[in-house]
């Protein structure tokens, strides 16, 4: 075994066996922002074999106070987060097996993801994504692990298919954390706090210490000095669309769901692309010139500042645009630039 985790195989629960297991294991890390980039540095020196990380966004200088992958290099070049997280990890570790998406994560490929994960780790930050990896974590037979934190405060769960009750069958009891970074702020502990937890959950879990896993949900607030273990055992839905005898996984199955979408704490709107009417960086390119909105290029977008808002199109056509609050205003400022 590689000296690099002689102190980590001297922890008698990992060992050389558990160790081992991390090597072969696959994990699938949903979101790329704080938790995300502080889980895959974790799981990255812990000696996990292969990680898939996915996400849709891009370094920003706000992001540098907790994000700790990140660097105002990344910022001020606004490489998109996989990409930076990419070139920290394989500096951390050469030999691991990186698989990198800048893209929103859609049902098509959250399953393509479960179907070749041993475990999900969720970095995201809203309930619509976490209702798609429960769904494909159910259907999969693959478990995955909640993490959500705000302010000096966090919550963390294994769910796991068929030993726990699954995330749409908690959501009434879940603690609520309806604020975000956007609005109340967050304190780097906290993310530090929630990572570690959670990660501590999937090493548990790859190297086969299963009986140590949690079976309460955990809350814990860093400020007041208070946690909280709520015990869901005994909570089910016999309705659960998700769990239930007779699931249908809706997350996975939705076709009405619309292109146009509010990014939580972000103050921007997202644009999926249409596939009957792509729009290039080249077309993105043109546009901005032709209306001198000081247009930017890098190989991962082109960036245009027009009617006093800043809109991102990446090169699969999924569009940003900053500044607006709701989809109705995004919609119109879309048509404006785009027709």
């Amino acid at each position: 075994m590689d000296e690099r985790y002689s102190r980590q195989v001297l922890f008698k629960p990992l060992g050389q066996t558990g160790q081992q297991k991390l090597a072969l294991s696959t994990v699938t890390i949903i979101g790329c922002g704080a938790l995300g980039s502080a889980i895959a540095e974790t799981l990255t020196r812990a000696g996990v074999g292969t990680i898939h990380l996915v996400d849709r966004d891009y370094v920003e200088l706000s992001n540098l106070q907790r994000q700790q992958l990140f660097t105002e290099t990344d910022a001020h070049q606004m490489l998109p987060k996989v990409t930076a997280a990419e070139q920290r990890l394989k500096a951390i570790r050469s030999d691991l097996r990186l698989f990198t998406y800048l893209e929103h994560l859609d049902a098509a490929g959250m399953e393509k993801l479960a179907a070749i994960s041993d475990l999900i780790l969720d970095a995201t930050d809203n309930f619509e994504t976490r209702l798609l990896i429960n769904d494909a974590s159910v259907k999969y037979g693959v478990p995955w692990i909640y993490g959500a934190c705000v302010g000096s405060s966090g919550v963390v769960f294994p769910f796991i298919p068929g030993e726990s009750s699954c995330f749409r069958c908690l959501l009434p009891v879940l603690p609520a954390i309806n604020e975000t970074c956007d609005t109340v702020g967050i304190i780097s502990p906290a993310v530090q706090v929630t990572a570690a937890l959670q990660c501590t959950e999937a090493l548990k879990w790859l190297s086969g210490n299963r009986e140590a896993m949690r079976k309460k949900i955990h809350h814990f607030n860093l400020w007041d000095n208070t946690q909280l273990d709520i015990g869901v055992s005994r909570i089910k839905d016999p309705a659960c669309k998700t769990c239930g005898p007779s699931a249908v996984f809706p997350s996975l199955n939705e076709t009405g769901a619309s292109s146009y979408a509010v990014l939580c704490g972000r103050d921007a709107v997202q644009i999926l692309p249409d596939p009957n009417r792509p729009i290039t960086l080249d077309d993105a390119e043109k546009v901005g010139n032709r209306l001198e909105a000081g247009v930017k290029r890098t190989p991962y977008f082109v960036e245009l500042k027009v009617f006093h808002h800043r809109m991102v199109l990446f090169g699969n056509g999924r569009l940003l645009i900053h500044g607006v609050h709701n989809v109705a205003e995004g919609r119109k400022l879309y048509h404006q630039v785009f027709g």
